[in-house]
C-alpha cells in the first residue's frame, strides 16, 4: 500500500499520548492522538490504515463501548488495548471482542512497538485480501446470467456433459460459456477458476489431503 500506516492513539490523559508519539514516531510511523473516543469518531478518515491503541477506562464513551461501536461506523483497524486499571473479565471481553492486544501500564516499550506492528500487519493484509475479493467480485459482475450459471456448475467439478443437461443445453454450447467465463474470470486454469471462485463464496474451499 503506499499510504503509510497510521497508529491512531486514543487516551484522556495527554502525559500517555506524547510519550507514546515519541516512541512510536522514533520508528518512523505515523500517530494522530484523541483524548476522547467521539473526538477520533469526528475526525477518522476511512481512507487511512494502521490501527488504534485505545486506553480502556475514559470520560463518556470508554474503550470497551468504542470497540463495539467501530464495526457499526465501518472502521475494523486492529485494536490495541493499553490500561493500569485491567482485571480479568475486562480483558476476556477485550479479546473476546476482536481486540489484537491488552497491555497494562506501566509497559515495556518494545512490547507495545511489536504489538503495533504485529496489527499493522494484520490490517494491511485483510485490506488487500478485501481489494482482492473486489476485483474478483467485478469480473463475476461481467458475466451475463447463463455464464454465471456455467462457473457455478463447473467449480463443483461437474463435466460438460453434466453441465448441459443440468442446464437443458448442448455440450457445444457449455463448452463456449465456459471459455468466455475463463476469459473473464482471467483464469488459466480450472483449479485457478476453483480458487477464484471460493475467494467470493461461490463454492465452499475444497479439504485437500496434506
Amino acid at each position: 500500500m503506499k499510504q503509510q500506516a497510521t497508529v491512531f492513539v486514543i487516551d484522556d490523559d495527554p502525559s500517555v499520548c506524547r510519550a507514546l508519539q515519541l516512541l512510536i514516531e522514533s520508528v518512523g510511523l505515523n500517530i494522530e492522538t484523541y483524548n476522547n473516543a467521539q473526538a477520533f469518531l469526528d475526525a477518522y478518515n476511512p481512507a487511512k490504515w494502521g490501527c488504534i491503541v485505545l486506553d480502556v477506562r475514559m470520560p463518556g464513551v470508554g474503550g470497551l463501548d468504542l470497540q463495539d461501536t467501530l464495526p457499526e461506523r465501518g472502521i475494523h483497524l486492529p485494536i490495541i488495548f493499553i490500561t493500569g486499571h485491567g482485571d480479568v473479565p475486562t480483558s476476556v471481553r477485550a479479546l473476546k471482542g476482536g481486540a489484537e492486544d491488552f497491555i497494562q501500564k506501566p509497559f515495556d516499550d518494545q512490547t507495545l512497538l511489536d504489538a503495533i506492528q504485529r496489527a499493522i500487519r494484520k490490517d494491511r493484509d485483510s485490506r488487500a485480501a478485501d481489494a482482492k475479493r473486489a476485483e474478483i467480485l467485478s469480473r463475476v459482475e461481467n458475466l451475463t446470467r447463463r455464464e454465471r450459471e456455467v462457473l457455478g456448475l463447473v467449480v463443483t467439478g461437474m463435466p460438460n456433459k453434466g453441465v448441459a443437461a443440468r442446464m437443458g443445453i448442448s455440450e457445444k454450447t457449455v463448452k463456449t460459456h465456459r471459455a468466455r467465463v475463463m476469459e473473464k474470470m482471467q483464469a488459466a486454469s480450472l483449479p485457478e477458476l476453483v480458487l477464484l471462485a471460493e475467494a467470493v463464496g461461490i463454492c465452499k474451499p475444497i479439504v485437500r489431503a496434506e
